[in-house]
């Protein structure tokens, strides 16, 4: 299968508008509030052999939340197949985009990449989270490439790429992993809290059940206006 969404959020006076709001499924985006956008899976996956991508553009002053209604649950397809989900989002100056998407839970025996590439303006604000449960409940975990690329002005500010499976030399016991970069500055004194040379945070949180990781990163993020 073969998918794609675009997300165009623009300033309306003191309003977000949302001037294009398009997808296939199971891309498909949904205004659930005035600055949020909530993706309702119209399909099961992804399976091995999809490509899926999903582009956002938020224009100077837009504000716009990005949330999954439900998990995204990375299955395998056929002749070992692998899957992927590629993200593009830009921000202009003084716009803002919070990305939180419910967990991608890596099946047993799915293969899948998951590629994000953020590209800020100077004086543009990103929230940026991401989580990965590994296998279903009693089950062991997939294979999963993570790869995610900031820049502002054209200039690198974050990147990282993860690759795990049922392993335990990367997570050792964890079976949540979870980040957040943000162009925020936060001023907390906790192990999972790292500042970022060009300003900005991330935080990485690991643990054995979502509410572990989630309770890290959920109140570092400001709510839907």
């Amino acid at each position: 299968m073969r998918a794609a969404a675009r997300v165009v959020a623009a300033a309306d006076g003191d309003r977000t508008a949302l001037v294009v709001l398009k997808g296939e499924a199971p891309l498909l985006p949904r205004r659930t509030g005035p600055n949020e956008v909530h993706f309702v899976g119209g399909a099961a996956g992804p399976l091995g052999g999809d490509e899926l991508r999903i582009e956002i553009e938020v224009g100077a002053g837009a504000v716009l939340h990005v949330r999954t209604v439900a998990a995204s649950i990375a299955l395998p397809g056929r002749d070992g197949a692998w899957s992927r989900l590629a993200v593009h989002a830009s921000v202009a100056a003084g716009g803002t985009l919070v990305w939180l998407p419910e967990p991608l839970v890596a099946a047993a025996r799915c293969r899948h990449r998951a590629e994000s590439t953020v590209d800020l303006e100077p004086g543009a604000t990103l929230v940026w989270r991401e989580e990965l449960v590994r296998g279903r409940h009693g089950e062991p975990s997939g294979e999963v490439e993570l790869s995610t690329t900031v820049r502002r002005g054209g200039r690198p500010f974050h990147r990282s790429d993860l690759v795990l499976d049922d392993s335990p030399a990367v997570l050792g016991g964890a079976r949540v992993f979870a980040t957040l970069v943000t162009t925020k500055e936060i001023d907390l004194k906790i192990p999972e809290i790292m500042p970022l040379a060009a300003g900005g945070t991330l935080v990485t949180a690991l643990g054995r059940e979502l509410a572990e990781t989630r309770a890290i990163t959920d109140r570092l993020v400001t709510p839907p206006q």
